[in-house]
């Protein structure tokens, strides 16, 4: 999904901050998770974030885009724009090569 290596050389100061969110049922930040599907910085300093949560019947559905938010905030960016999708859908493949040797697969 999302250029890992191409965000984190871009906007090292956001994929930080979002290495510091965690899916609370998989050890493993968002980030390496696969959740983040696209990140754009506005010349306004805005930032708009495409996201999916790993099933849409997630515990924490209300509350990651929130936290996603905040930790992009906390990276200097206002306002944040969170877009909550399901498709495509998430699975293991999204995980990355870091998020699957510490998971073990």
């Amino acid at each position: 999904m999302i250029d890992r290596p191409y965000y984190e050389e871009k906007y090292p100061h956001i994929t930080k901050e979002l290495h510091s969110v965690y899916d609370p049922e998989i050890p493993i930040d968002v980030f390496e998770l696969g959740l983040i599907y696209d990140l754009t910085v506005n010349e306004d300093n805005s930032v708009d974030v495409t996201m999916t949560l790993t099933a849409p019947n997630c515990p924490v559905a209300g509350d990651m885009p929130q936290w996603i938010q905040q930790a992009v905030e906390r990276a200097g960016h206002s306002p944040v724009k969170v877009n909550l999708v399901f498709d495509p859908p998430w699975n293991p493949d999204f995980i990355s090569e870091d998020g699957r040797l510490y998971l073990g697969m």
